[in-house]
């Protein structure tokens, strides 16, 4: 049963869990859209929207929490909180999106892009 599970396992022990989570974060961050299965761009999405809230608060303090979580990569960490973060200051949620594409050819996996939504400059 999976009462109170607040993630999904993604079927990989946890330290192999949180370091693809960094990675995919770190892709979409310097790419800001990337194609995964499904399963992993659930996840994703909600790993991504926390940093980008962190994010939204630029002290030092942040800055060394978001490098922590995105394995000390400093350039992701200076495009999330000089690029990425500002464009959703006046933004509650909602930072990210993900878009199912269908399956994958060689197993059936279920495909999605996810990926960051344009704010309106006004």
């Amino acid at each position: 049963m999976r009462h109170r599970k607040g993630y999904r396992t993604l079927s990989i022990n946890g330290e192999h869990r949180k370091h693809l989570l960094r990675n995919l974060a770190i892709s979409l961050i310097e790419e800001e859209r990337i194609k995964t299965t499904d399963a992993k761009a659930r996840e994703l999405v909600r790993f991504i929207s926390k940093l980008v809230t962190l994010a939204k608060n630029d002290t030092l303090s942040t800055r060394r929490r978001a490098l922590s979580k995105l394995n000390n990569n400093k350039q992701a960490v200076r495009k999330l909180f000089d690029n990425i973060a500002p464009r959703y200051a006046t933004r509650n949620g909602g930072y990210v999106r993900r878009i199912k594409l269908g399956y994958r050819k060689g197993d059936a996996a279920p495909i999605s892009i996810v990926e960051f939504v344009e704010e309106k400059s006004e």
